[in-house]
């Protein structure tokens, strides 16, 4: 056999060999994909799609896909989704995919110190412990007023009026006859009775020198001011009941900070304090706490504290409307949370638990103090616990059908009653100015400021008051600031402060001015 013929020969069996390779490649391929396609089948029909969700509205839910009320996409929820680890009746597994259409955050209890910063209102008074109301000591007649209007400045043993009194012209004839008689006692009596009935002394001084009877005597004031209250005119007759006028010092002054009664706890004596003025914007005033009254407003629900600030330059002027800046000395540190991740029922308050792998849980938690941004947790979850801080009302909802609110092994848990389905909520504080109220239904009608977190704009809403709300914190035209929850599409006002305006009369804070009678 030639060379030629051989080498033929080996190229078509050197041929053959590769298209039965391929044939057999092709054959192991095609086995290979339909086995896939059969896994591929197999898995999807476990996940099996129960019903399909509005992402914003976990009540909202249809057996096909379609557009929720407010025209967003239906979410599936599939049966048994995620892979990570199940802490009991309640846990809600999901795919990556919802996870993602969700939108979850995911952050960690950590402990920190609470924001010391307590944002509030307040409004300058008089200081009560130099302000001084001035009656007479015996009856008689205002010959003359050396002081015209209220807010008249008034210095130390400057005139204020002369009075004839039939009484202090006996008093004043008693002594001159003490003296003629040269009865040392009797002339120390005399004396010591027109002192009582605040006699000047040097008038006492003058009338023994001179031996001559005043039949208008002139009082003085007993120290600088300017003069809050006067209720006489030249002519008036007085009595010892009789309220004249009344004095204040305004070289230092007082201002009440109202603080909401969930912040009452955080704020104690000495802690600092910045102020702020609206008329004087580039200014601002440091201070510190000196008082807190012991008793919370029924009406309001919040605590007064006091501070004291100098006046030297008259720039600080009684019912100012004030904004207040606590610096709280609260240093213990907390295991803290973000406010948006915690859901308030009306029963019980609870967290979303991220277990990892798309599983979660809902449980309950018992809070403490709140601040700017945080809450503190008292019981419920550890630190490093990883919480959902977004989308977590829908995982609540599916959880809490289910969820003992209970983790395994875990030690404090809380015993809430779970008698009832919670309804999750949220809510704000804002200001407004009230439109209308309807006392018996405990309805009033605000027009409340724009909500920023929110992104809402200013709007004119109706409001449902709790009934341990004062309703006379609502009359009309009333600017208040109110704390609201969510509450199944209603909107209910939990607390609420009267904030002051600046054309509130004197005579309001008259009413908790106790001062002292002085002639």
């Amino acid at each position: 056999m030639s060379t030629v013929n051989k080498a033929n020969q080996i190229k078509l069996i050197v041929g053959g060999m590769v298209l039965g390779g391929l044939i057999m490649f092709g054959i192991f391929y095609l086995m290979s994909g339909s086995l896939n396609n059969q896994k591929i089948n197999e898995s999807y029909e476990q996940k099996k799609i129960l019903y399909w969700v509005a992402p914003m509205d976990a009540n909202y839910r249809r057996d096909k896909p379609g557009k929720s009320p407010m025209g967003m996409d239906l979410i599936p929820v599939y049966d048994n989704q995620g892979s990570g680890k199940n802490e009991g009746s309640g846990t809600v597994k999901i795919s990556p995919e919802v996870v993602n259409n969700l939108g979850v955050r995911i952050t960690k209890a950590r402990y920190k110190r609470l924001q010391t910063e307590i944002n509030t209102v307040g409004y300058i008074t008089y200081d009560e412990n130099k302000l001084i109301h001035i009656h007479p000591r015996v009856q008689g007649w205002v010959e003359k007023l050396y002081i015209k209007a209220v807010g008249d400045a008034v210095k130390k043993n400057q005139p204020l009026y002369d009075i004839y009194s039939p009484e202090l012209v006996n008093a004043q004839e008693e002594l001159l006859l003490a003296v003629s008689r040269k009865n040392q006692q009797l002339v120390d009596a005399a004396k010591d009775r027109l002192l009582a009935l605040k006699f000047p002394l040097v008038s006492i001084n003058q009338l023994i020198k001179d031996k001559k009877v005043q039949q208008f005597v002139t009082f003085y004031a007993p120290q600088q001011g300017i003069v809050k209250q006067l209720d006489i005119r030249e002519g008036f007759y007085v009595k010892p009941e009789t309220m004249m006028l009344s004095i204040a010092d305004l070289s230092e002054v007082w201002v009440k900070a109202e603080v909401f009664e969930s912040q009452a706890a955080l704020v104690s004596m000495g802690d600092k304090v910045d102020m702020t003025l609206d008329y004087l914007p580039n200014k601002s005033w440091s201070g510190q706490i000196e008082h807190i009254h012991p008793m919370i407003n029924a009406k309001t629900r919040t605590a007064i504290v006091r501070l004291r600030f100098d006046n030297l330059n008259d720039e600080l002027k009684p019912n100012m409307f004030a904004q207040i800046s606590i610096h709280t000395s609260v240093d213990k540190k907390a295991l803290l949370i973000p406010k948006e991740a915690l859901i308030r029922t009306g029963i019980q308050n609870r967290v979303v638990l991220a277990l990892g792998e798309g599983s979660f849980k809902s449980i309950a938690v018992s809070v403490g103090r709140f601040d700017s941004e945080n809450v503190e947790i008292i019981t419920g979850i550890n630190e490093g616990d990883k919480i959902v801080s977004s989308a977590q009302f829908l995982l609540d909802s599916e959880s809490s059908k289910t969820s003992d609110f209970k983790r395994m092994h875990q030690e404090n848990v809380l015993n809430e009653p779970l008698n009832a389905e919670p309804v999750a909520i949220a809510s704000a504080t804002v200001n407004g100015t009230v439109v209308s109220v309807m006392t018996e239904q405990r309805i009033a009608t605000i027009d409340r400021e724009a909500i920023e977190k929110w992104g809402r704009k200013a709007d004119t809403v109706d409001f449902i008051v709790e009934d341990n709300i004062d309703m006379n914190l609502f009359s009309p035209d009333a600017y208040v600031m109110f704390t609201f929850e969510i509450r199944e599409g209603n909107f209910i006002i939990v607390s609420a402060m009267l904030m002051p305006k600046l054309d509130t009369s004197s005579s309001e804070l008259n009413n908790e001015a106790n001062g002292k009678g002085v002639e």
